[in-house]
């Protein structure tokens, strides 16, 4: 076939079907000798039966997906080819490209797509089909498109046929009878029967977004019942038990789920287990909500009841709750063992965005080694207290009777740990805890061999690293007692002992509740989801309380009053207010967590007089004072802590502009300008000043013109 150099040459076809396909139309060469396509032009009105023709191609029924796209504006170009476009469009085949199997083999195929709006998004559909073509609508002629054809058989690799009738191993209906399902509605589908939504309910919403993409059928609707309903037997059906040796089941499940892996290493003589989980949905989530703010650990969860402990890396989403974007499965704690699998999540994250960067790291255990954070993310490291305040709070209420008693005991705890900035001794204050409450020896006894031994590490931990917040540690620790809940439930007692059981209980349950939770809240669906979301943090209920409800004591400060707001008749007493360790009387406090009441009263105390401020304001004011006792003769140290001093209050002045500012468009206009590159986007600053350009520099600017298109043609072919 004779090759053509110019899209002049190029009849423009318009076949008299209604939809037609590539069949229907002829093909011609289009490039050069060395590199040409098959092109045809059509009509950019017809486009649209074009890619419906394709789909109902009767040998491989299938549906084509946008795979990447670009637009350009009229007038945009002074200089153009013939084939420069106004509108890039690569279409894909939803059969492809990926192809994972157990064991990297070739899974069974199908005459019908699993439903997805981008490329398959199940296993079974994923079937490394290379069928791909360009539809460009030209630039000199909008109402012209071509299309470009980079291989128009269904085939994998291998050269094989991969789906469809023409495959000796497919089964089930047409593609044409059923109903497009999108990605997100699968997912929402899915969560909503993990978490045991009634089936008619659930069948509801999906037979209302089925129709709300394809339109009202009868037929769809139909088969949008069955959908569900199989689904539902499928998930009932499920086992995470995929061999009775849960190593094996393990290694199964791994080999079947690549693309929610980001580190895997199996237990040898000389290498401890890990396995590092993130679904895809975590990753896009960590990048966005992680990228220049904090990520948090929920590090030793389990260590008592699971096989293996569970560390938790969350962010903080659009209302700072903590969400769940990592799962890290190991009992070593070991430097280079931490290390592997930090740089292998850094290294995840940024393949998405090569910028991308935490301002801060928080842990919530002393013992957590440090540089390998230090190493990976290049950040400050802040610390929560969340855990040893309810280690200690559940303690004393468990094993103390008298709740006076309690309340004591635990102020005195607090102040032990206000002590570290006091100047007083730790051991004197100890010794006079142990002595003052002697009668309750079950409390004593567990504090003395628990914490005693140790408790100077904490300290030191607590005193060395600027605090958490009361905000972050409540986020904390709201995620971590529904982690509690899903997991430790009586019906599960049985297989603690099992990986393969917390791994599934991860990625379906759980994965499937915080999944629904941020899409109630962004789409503002799901009312009753969307209402126990926000209010699943003790900070967002302290929130709801007038400051008319709380009431503080006149003589000192002793406590104070909280008025019920679901009971009028009702008031919560806080003893020791505006400290971290003030102990309320409500149910949920008693459990050892951060209740409403403290929060809001605490909030209060932060603009009364005489109250102590809390934990995270005083450990910052302190490590201002100690910059501000640098030596004068110490010259650079003394540079050090005034440039770390005016970066600081730099950030504060902006965060307190954003929060004052009713209009965000000022605040964004009142900022310095940055440049930043557009593959990398790590160089940020305003450049120098750009040297005169030569005489013949129009000459140059064409070259380079000539060279990005060149280099954006060889990527289309």
């Amino acid at each position: 076939m004779e090759i053509v150099e110019s899209i002049l040459d190029i009849p423009v076809q318009d076949p008299p079907e209604e939809e037609f396909s590539s069949a229907d139309l002829i093909w011609t060469k289009f490039g050069t000798a060395e590199h040409h396509d098959d092109v045809a032009l059509i009509p950019y009105a017809r486009v649209d039966e074009f890619i419906i023709g394709e789909c109902s191609n009767v040998e491989c029924p299938t549906r084509f997906h946008i795979e990447r796209g670009r637009k350009r504006s009229m007038g945009s170009l002074k200089e153009y080819k013939s084939d420069e476009y106004l509108e890039y469009r690569l279409y894909w085949c939803s059969f492809g490209p990926e192809n994972y199997g157990e064991g990297g083999g070739v899974l069974p195929s199908r005459r019908y797509r699993l439903n997805t709006r981008n490329r398959a998004a199940r296993p079974q559909s994923m079937r490394g089909c290379t069928c791909h073509f360009v539809v460009k609508r030209l630039y000199a002629h909008p109402t012209l498109a071509l299309i470009i054809f980079n291989e128009r058989r269904h085939i994998n690799k291998s050269g094989f046929v991969c789906h469809g009738p023409l495959d000796k191993d497919a089964i089930g209906p047409g593609a044409k009878k059923i109903p497009y399902i999108s990605n997100e509605i699968q997912q929402q589908t899915m969560s909503m029967i993990y978490l045991g939504i009634p089936e008619e309910n659930v069948l509801e919403k999906h037979i209302e977004y089925v129709q709300r993409y394809g339109g009202s059928d009868a037929t769809a609707s139909t088969l949008a019942s069955q959908y569900v309903r199989k689904l539902g037997m499928i998930i009932k059906r499920s086992t995470h038990e995929l061999d009775l040796d849960d190593q094996a089941s393990i290694r199964m499940w791994v080999e079947r789920n690549k693309k929610s892996i980001f580190f895997y290493q199996d237990t040898s003589e000389t290498d401890p287990f890990i396995l590092g989980i993130q679904t895809e949905w975590q990753l896009q989530q960590m990048v966005r909500f992680g990228h220049r703010s904090l990520i948090a650990a929920d590090s030793t969860f389990g260590i008592k009841r699971l096989k293996y402990p569970l560390c938790t890396l969350l962010v903080f989403d659009s209302r700072q709750h903590a969400l769940p974007v990592a799962w890290v499965i190991t009992r070593s704690v070991a430097k280079p063992d931490v290390a592997k699998w930090m740089k292998a999540l850094l290294d995840r994250a940024r393949s998405v965005d090569p910028g991308w960067k935490i301002n801060g790291f928080v842990i919530d255990d002393a013992a957590m080694e440090i540089d390998p954070i230090r190493d990976a993310f290049c950040c400050p490291i802040l610390f929560s207290i969340w855990r040893v305040r309810g280690s200690w709070l559940r303690n004393v209420v468990k094993k103390c009777s008298n709740i006076e008693v309690q309340r004591e005991i635990f102020k005195r705890l607090g102040e032990i740990v206000y002590s570290i900035w006091g100047g007083l001794d730790t051991s004197v204050a100890l010794e006079e805890l142990i002595l003052d409450f002697v009668d309750q020896s079950a409390f004593m006894e567990y504090f003395k061999s628990t914490w005693v031994p140790k408790i100077e590490m904490w300290l030191s931990t607590i005193k060395t690293f600027p605090l958490a917040s009361q905000e972050a540690s409540g986020a904390i620790e709201a995620y971590h007692v529904k982690l509690k809940t899903k997991l430790f439930d009586d019906s599960h007692l049985g297989a603690l002992q099992r990986v393969d059981w917390l791994v599934h209980k991860l990625t379906t349950e759980l994965h499937s509740a915080y999944w629904l939770d941020r899409y109630a809240d962004e789409s503002d669906s799901f009312q009753h989801v969307k209402e126990e979301y926000i209010a699943s943090t003790s900070w967002h209920r302290a929130l709801q309380i007038p400051d008319s409800a709380v009431t503080l004591d006149d003589k000192g400060h002793l406590f104070a009053k909280v008025a019920s707001q679901k009971d009028n008749s009702r008031t919560h007493l806080v003893w020791n207010p505006g400290s971290d360790f003030a102990f309320c009387d409500c149910a949920w406090s008693m459990q050892g967590n951060f209740c409403k009441h403290v929060i809001k009263v605490n909030m209060i105390c932060e603009n009364a007089k005489g109250c102590r401020p809390s934990m995270s304001f005083w450990s910052f004011r302190e490590i201002l004072i100690d910059l501000c006792k640098k030596p004068m003769d110490d010259s650079i140290g003394l540079d050090e802590s005034v440039a770390w001093t005016h970066q600081m209050l730099d950030q504060i002045k902006q965060l307190v502009e954003l929060n004052s500012s009713n209009d965000i468009g000022i605040v964004v206009n009142n900022m310095p300008l940055k440049w930043i590159s557009k593959k990398g986007r790590t160089f940020v600053g305003i450049p120098a000043s750009l040297p005169a350009l030569p005489s013949d520099s129009k000459t140059i600017t064409k070259n380079v013109q000539k060279s990005r298109k060149r280099k954006r043609l060889s990527r289309l072919r």
